[in-house]
């Protein structure tokens, strides 16, 4: 039996995951904001409707957004990580075949014989994760990969679909690819859809017609599976498991400038720390890590200034005070006193398995691994169970300017013993 895909996306992400512990929210126009409250990542339908735009800088809507009654908040990410776990899971649970695309969304893979339609099963699974989640999703259906997540942006912006489009049964699919830009087709960047635009493509039933040999030489091998994709020739396979990552990393900018190297200790600990707990969490060890430190404008310039240090660890590792020691020493060689900072980070590479790493133990202390991935283990644990940074290292502090803005930010609802929300019966 052929494989029919599923791409499985939830409508306004982190507008729905603000929506589900306010209700008062529902129906009304809403913004996300970025790291520091700077731009705007992410609108509900009602802010679109307005004419919010993506990515605009929030200084230069506010007196917009005041007058449309538009609600304003900071971005959350422990709770849109959390909840988009929580739909994950249920996709995991109700579908063998799934792979995690991103934050929001993920492909199913149909091959089984079922006792209802394919639309009718999407509903169910609409139904299933709205119901225990709160979060409401689109499903778009095809016979690959490009025509789910085609058949997904169709169903989400005509509510005549109901959230479910299965592109394969429609009587016209011709139709309803004319309907869409080329640039607005997965695969195709805004560079090469203003290079197929100059060659009079400019639709998705454009581009599904073009000689495929002629998008090989013009556009490479993924401009030709993409033409394959929208002719339901299945060109990109499921992950059923996703590759390891190549590095991982962890920055922000400070919500102040800042000028200490206390304070930078400080946020670079916090974010080795976060990285750190990624890397073992995938079962990864990094072999070398790069701290990178970035300048505030100096006055009357835009001119960054980013200095960084590259440091080869002598054991591959995944231990955070180990991965600390060695960050720390990189910043202590960059910092320059009396500059203004506006941002640090760290990134992880010659990323390797932790099982295939080879460790030699030290002469004097054999055991010091073992050990440290007990402790590493014990705190993940905890930490889990009661909330991010429940067991810290000194290294990090307890907040400072560095610390990001997020004046508008609602609860961490799902993640912190402090913030859960109350009921009361009367």
């Amino acid at each position: 039996m052929r494989a029919i895909f599923a791409l499985v996306d939830c409508n306004n992400f982190y507008a729905s995951c603000e929506r589900v512990f306010n209700p008062k929210l529902e129906g009304q126009p809403v913004v996300v904001l970025s790291n520091n409250d700077g731009c705007i990542i992410a609108r509900s339908n009602e802010a679109k409707a307005l004419g919010v735009k993506m990515g605009a800088p929030f200084f230069q809507v506010r007196d917009f957004l005041r007058e449309h009654a538009v609600h304003v908040l900071s971005s959350n990410y422990a709770l849109y990580g959390d909840m988009s776990h929580r739909v994950m899971t249920i996709l995991h649970r109700l579908e063998p075949d799934v792979e995690v695309y991103s934050i929001d969304e993920a492909f199913i893979r149909f091959t089984q014989a079922r006792n209802q339609s394919l639309v009718a099963c999407a509903h169910s699974l609409r139904t299933v994760v709205r119901r225990e989640t709160g979060i409401p999703v689109s499903i778009g259906i095809g016979p690959t990969k490009t025509l789910a997540k085609l058949a997904n942006r169709l169903a989400k912006k005509d509510a005549s679909w109901d959230g479910v489009l299965d592109i394969s049964s429609h009587p016209d699919p011709d139709s309803l690819m004319a309907s869409v830009e080329v640039g607005d087709v997965w695969g195709i960047g805004h560079k090469s859809a203003e290079r197929l635009k100059a060659s009079g493509i400019s639709t998705v039933l454009a581009l599904k017609d073009v000689d495929p040999s002629w998008m090989r030489r013009h556009f490479t091998v993924t401009g030709f599976r993409t033409v394959m994709e929208l002719r339901g020739v299945a060109m990109v396979p499921m992950e059923e498991q996703p590759p390891d990552r190549k590095s991982v990393a962890c920055s922000r900018s400070f919500g102040e400038r800042v000028r200490s190297l206390a304070e930078l200790n400080e946020a670079l600990s916090s974010h080795v720390a976060t990285a750190a707990q990624k890397l073992r969490s995938q079962g990864l060890v990094a072999s070398c890590l790069n701290v990178f430190l970035m300048t505030a404008r100096l006055a009357g310039d835009n001119v960054h200034f980013t200095d960084n240090r590259t440091v080869e660890l002598p054991e591959a590792s995944s231990h955070t005070p180990t991965l600390i020691h060695y960050a720390l020493g990189c910043l202590k060689g960059m910092f320059r006193q009396g500059t203004d900072y506006r941002k640090i980070g760290v990134v992880f590479t010659g990323l390797v398995r932790e099982a295939l790493a080879s460790r030699q133990p030290t002469l004097f202390d054999p055991g010091r691994s073992d050990r440290m991935d007990s402790l590493m283990k014990t705190v993940d644990q905890v930490n889990a169970r009661w909330g991010r940074n429940t067991l810290r290292f000194g290294a990090m502090g307890f907040g400072g300017r560095w610390q990001m803005k997020q004046g508008r930010k609602s609860a961490s609802f799902t993640t912190r013993w402090d913030e859960l929300p109350l009921v009361r019966a009367s």
